[in-house]
């Protein structure tokens, strides 16, 4: 795959990112800073590593099977590993400027 196809997919694997959302928070997974790796190989295999806002989150289950799935309905991906970690230990320095807006923090 070319870097442009690669960028291509890349980009489109953020947008469907950018529509998972934790149900008692009105920002995207994405925007939460909770994606901390997307790393799409030429056999067009993607891995994600990703975390939660705590390690308790009650719809932890839920978030990451939909992850799965749109990540996997991404033209031009042949596989998705989802992988849940918690180093780094997520904090509100995370989020874009957007979110921190949406939530009240700035």
């Amino acid at each position: 795959m070319t870097q442009e196809e690669k960028a291509s997919i890349e980009g489109k694997i953020v947008d469907v990112l950018k529509t998972v959302y934790d149900p008692e928070i009105p920002v995207n997974i994405y925007d939460l800073g909770l994606i901390y790796k997307v790393d799409l190989k030429d056999d067009g295999d993607v891995d994600v590593d990703m975390t939660f806002t705590a390690p308790s989150c009650p719809a932890a289950d839920f978030i990451l099977e939909d992850v799965r799935q749109k990540v996997d309905g991404v033209e031009g991906v042949r596989n998705a590993n989802i992988n849940l970690v918690f180093e780094p230990v997520w904090d509100q320095s995370m989020m874009t400027e957007e979110a921190r807006v949406e939530l009240g923090f700035d």
